[in-house]
């Protein structure tokens, strides 16, 4: 075995070169810093950076979705001066871009004028987006040449745990940072992973040969133009994307939503853990099950189930006026009807993303061309590309109607707010209704599923009538 790729063999081994272990450590300390960051991001961008919420949903928006975008005409860049100096410098970006965003909030004492905040919370999320965006090819592609075709899907398989297992120590780490320390600490721990990462990059990761690999930037973008312009395509990246659109909401909305109505004693960033735990779990039963099952049968589970979890979290004031404020869970320990239909909903979430997930790829290669599976496919990120654009901006929106800022309520309004969340009385007017932003959510699922049904229907009828 090199230590470049692993030789064929008559029994596959779950042994892998150096330089694969290497950069999945890379990504671990990625994933951690990004998650950590990114579930304490819609938070921050009000609280400490001073956004209301429809602004913060915009910049939220346009960071997430793009950050999906950048990562094919990153790995061209990647591909011409090579795999680690393109990992140094994504993790020097990193690195710079979250303590800047850190230290943000401090701006305005350097630069006075207003906006300096805001701005500085700006260019650092540029820098992040950027970084982010080399190390997502960087790392698959390593990954990729480390392995041969008989060992890939084991190869990945490591990759994808990895990934969880980084998203789960981030946002295990973001509560106690922010309970003790404030939001700020987060960036400044994401900072310090990212730098781990470098130095883990510099003295230990060798260069993959990526010779006669990757394309040129006006082939990726007519690639992607003809993506666009593909019908059958982007209607099934559309409608999935309704799927992503909810899955997105632990980020966009359940941070403040749970803030808001429960306190700072709450703890959304474990609870938004709940997702990948439940992936981990069943995803290979799940898989395996419906390995027989026609892709579109999969992914329609998938779709049905999505808009019940945001139905579930919307049931909360339901088991309240039956239940209480504190639901017995079989006599060992009680949970606030918010907190119950908030785990629930997010456990569907898992459920359905492991119906969803395994069959998509199957079922998007089939709406493209013969021949150009690999180029649309290439573009199947473009699901979460959308996803994240409308549901992060429409969080910003439901948000700021229907659960908003504390701080933009009128003072008696506050008090009683205050006193609400510390003595249990009812909330403020404003709040009465704040479980229709998952009414909305619901919608959302529910016309993604449908729309499935539509798209297969016609697309059936149409493949018949070309067979004849």
């Amino acid at each position: 075995m090199t230590d470049d790729f692993v030789q064929p063999s008559e029994k596959l081994s779950w042994r892998f070169p150096r330089t694969f272990w290497i950069a999945n450590t890379a990504e671990l300390f990625e994933r951690a810093a990004f998650y950590g960051m990114f579930i304490a991001l819609a938070l921050y961008l009000t609280r400490d950076i001073g956004f209301t919420d429809v602004e913060a949903g915009y910049v939220a928006a346009c960071f997430a979705s793009v950050l999906y975008l950048l990562p094919t005409f990153m790995g061209i860049m990647a591909d011409k001066i090579g795999f680690r100096r393109a990992l140094m410098l994504a993790f020097s970006l990193l690195t710079v871009g979250y303590l800047l965003l850190g230290a943000a909030p401090e701006a305005e004492r350097f630069f006075p004028g207003g906006s300096a905040v805001k701005h500085t919370a700006l260019i650092s999320l540029a820098l992040i987006m950027f970084g982010g965006a080399i190390v997502k090819p960087v790392i698959s592609g390593t990954v990729a040449k480390c392995s041969d075709d008989r060992h890939r899907a084991r190869a990945f398989s490591i990759f994808y745990q990895v990934v969880n297992i980084g998203a789960f120590l981030g946002k295990s780490v973001a509560y106690p940072l922010r309970e003790n320390l404030g939001l700020q600490y987060i960036n400044y721990y994401a900072a310090l992973m990212a730098i781990c990462a470098f130095f883990f990059v510099v003295f230990f990761y060798r260069n993959v040969d990526t010779k006669g690999t990757g394309k040129t930037a006006k082939e990726a973008l007519m690639g992607l133009v003809k993506v666009l312009l593909h019908f059958r395509f982007m209607a099934l990246i559309l409608i999935v994307a309704g799927f992503w659109t909810i899955q997105g909401q632990l980020y966009a909305t359940v941070p403040k939503y749970y803030l808001r109505l429960l306190g700072e004693g709450a703890k959304p960033e474990w609870l938004a853990n709940i997702n990948p735990l439940v992936v981990v779990i069943l995803v290979i039963p799940i898989t395996h099950w419906v390995r027989r099952f026609k892709p579109p049968n999969a992914i329609g589970i998938g779709l049905f189930i999505i808009p019940l979890s945001a139905l579930t979290i919307s049931m909360s004031p339901q088991v309240e006026s039956v239940a209480g404020r504190s639901v017995s869970i079989l006599g060992l320990f009680s949970l606030h009807p918010i907190t119950l239909m908030v785990m629930i909903g997010i456990g569907l979430q898992g459920v359905a993303e492991c119906f969803l997930s395994p069959k998509f790829l199957e079922y998007a290669s089939k709406q493209a061309p013969e021949g150009e599976i690999g180029l649309y496919l290439g573009y199947q990120h473009l699901t979460t590309f959308f996803a994240w654009a409308f549901g992060f901006a429409i969080s910003g929106h439901l948000l700021n109607r229907f659960c908003p800022d504390p701080k933009t309520l009128s003072s008696e309004m506050h008090e009683q707010w205050l006193a609400a969340i510390e003595t249990g009385t009812a909330m403020p007017e404003a709040y009465a209704n704040a479980h229709y932003i998952w009414f909305v959510f619901t919608g959302i699922g529910a016309a993604a599923f449908m729309a499935l049904l539509v798209f297969k229907f016609v697309t059936d009828r149409i493949d018949k009538a070309q067979a004849r």
